[in-house]
């Protein structure tokens, strides 16, 4: 059963992800399970890192919005600088691609990231012409023909 929850962000865990010696962290504030059409966690960008890499998804669209530090979000049409109190909209298919990235060298960028959580969703992944296929009971990433 779904309720309702309140946290403090200073209380949640960071989940720690190293990606292609890439280091960013993500606070999750609705679990995947309690997950009904939103999803929302806080990342962490470590100085010259960026979150997830270059993507768009088909099903969902993503919100971020910048609590503090500067990130640059490459997007189909060229890069934009965004600093606290911005807010980008991803829609989805291929003009909402985007990756963020944090442009500071000393400072660590976080921001909100709230998304939709539409099941079954494919997220291609343009820079390794692959794309990830994500369901209910699992998820799989495939060379995109």
């Amino acid at each position: 059963m779904k309720s309702l929850i309140v946290k403090s962000l200073n209380q949640i865990q960071p989940q720690a992800i190293n990606r292609n010696n890439n280091e960013f962290s993500v606070k999750t504030i609705i679990p995947d399970d309690e997950a009904g059409k939103c999803r929302v966690n806080f990342v962490e960008v470590e100085p010259g890192n960026y979150a997830y890499g270059y993507h768009y998804h088909e099903a969902n669209e993503e919100v971020f919005y910048i609590i503090s530090g500067t990130g640059i979000v490459r997007t189909l049409k060229g890069e934009i600088t965004l600093t606290a109190g911005d807010v980008i909209y991803f829609p989805t298919g291929e003009e909402g691609a985007h990756v963020i990235r944090n442009s500071s060298e000393t400072e660590k960028l976080v921001y909100i990231d709230f998304g939709t959580t539409i099941i079954p969703e494919i997220v291609h992944l343009p820079d390794f012409n692959q794309l990830m296929v994500i369901g209910k009971n699992g998820m799989g990433i495939y060379d995109e023909k």
